[in-house]
């Protein structure tokens, strides 16, 4: 097949959702098709993953003219190219496509529905407004999990028969090969580790105050690793982590290379990820990859990607959290357990099954289109 990608989020550095559109553009390349990606400026980076792949790079930079791009020389350079099928990797579709052309989009959350206080309101405004657009004018929709798949039905009842549910795979994180002094990082001890961008849905400041109502031997024992990218609308960070007194027990590593986060997961005991909300959550599976075990919460998609290789807690409540830690600092038959669940786990993910699935979709979608002409 001939294969159209809206692939503007390549030209900020690289997030989740960027993760999915390249190593699903890359795998479906690798299944023999023509995969064009479509960008509205030049990308972020090197894409030299995807150089089996035609970029089309087109010159409308920044936010406005990027929705611009998206509505007039998008669909019109697909046209040109004669895709069989268009995709939108994330919650968009043009309003208007050759009508030849089968058109399918992934929709990774509902955020903007469920837990709007926690977005950029940029963001909130134009999943509010461009997500019901995309799903009704899609032959076929994708969820990364079951969670959003009946989120999205409960919104959208009438597109409710179109809903396919494909997890994303498990991209490894740095090489085989990575150094172990981890002490640069300012970790002298044992660790629990947290991963992601520092900002409200990730429920931080519940994390901190869990974790600083753990026993104080507890404390002693293991430090809490922040490591990420530091967001938006928390506040001064290391105000709030001194005024629960805190301060010698916890590391700000800021963002780290690829290899410094594989070594992060390596050595951790456990990963610590009480999200209020996550469309999937990638390093939950990037840590069971390295054999360490996971603290989710229990809502959204989290239980299924955490499988049986987790501690559910209540992302609501810092005294569940708080266990939750307690349990796997210091539990050794639990972790012993969850560990030897981890690997496992993070195999029932792989980019080729999803790219694969995703073709399925794609060439249902080709068949519905021509059907209706």
């Amino acid at each position: 097949m001939k294969i159209g990608v809206d692939a503007r989020n390549l030209v900020t550095s690289m997030t989740g959702i960027g993760r999915y559109v390249l190593e699903m553009s890359r795998h479906l390349a690798l299944l023999g098709h023509q995969v064009h990606l479509y960008l509205p400026e030049a990308p972020y980076g090197n894409l030299k993953e995807l150089s089996g792949t035609k970029l089309r790079i087109s010159r409308f930079p920044g936010g406005i003219r990027r929705m611009i791009w998206a509505q007039t020389e998008l669909p019109r350079l697909a046209a040109k190219d004669k895709l069989d099928v268009f995709w939108g990797p994330a919650h968009r579709l043009p309003f208007v496509l050759d009508r030849r052309i089968a058109r399918v989009i992934t929709i990774h959350d509902l955020v903007w529905r469920d837990m709007p206080a926690t977005m950029q309101w940029q963001t909130w405004l134009a999943d509010r407004w461009l997500m019901k657009p995309g799903v009704s004018v899609a032959d076929e929709i994708v969820t990364d999990s079951t969670a959003t798949a009946t989120n999205l039905k409960d919104q959208f009842p009438r597109c409710a028969h179109k809903v396919n549910v494909i997890f994303p795979g498990l991209t490894a994180i740095g090489g085989t090969e990575f150094s172990t002094d981890i002490s640069r990082l300012g970790i002298d001890r044992p660790y629990i580790l947290f991963v992601g961008t520092l900002e409200p849905r990730k429920n931080l400041l519940r994390l901190l105050q869990a974790y600083a109502s753990l026993p104080e031997s507890t404390r002693q024992q293991y430090l809490l690793v922040l490591a990420g990218g530091h967001g938006w609308r928390l506040g001064d960070l290391k105000k709030h982590i001194a005024s629960l007194q805190i301060e010698p027990q916890v590391r700000l590593t800021g963002y780290v290379s690829d290899d410094d986060l594989a070594m992060l997961y390596s050595n951790a005991r456990l990963l610590a990820m009480p999200s209020l909300y996550e469309g999937f959550g990638f390093p939950l599976i990037e840590a069971n990859a390295r054999g360490i075990p996971t603290l989710t919460s229990n809502t959204s998609s989290m239980p299924e990607v955490a499988g049986n290789a987790g501690v559910l807690v209540d992302p609501d409540d810092v005294r569940s959290i708080r266990d939750g830690l307690q349990s796997l600092a210091t539990d050794d038959l639990l972790h012993a357990r969850l560990a030897e669940n981890a690997r496992p786990n993070s195999a029932r993910f792989s980019w080729l099954d999803s790219a694969s699935a995703l073709q399925s979709i794609f060439e249902r979608a080709v068949v519905e289109r021509r059907d209706s002409l």
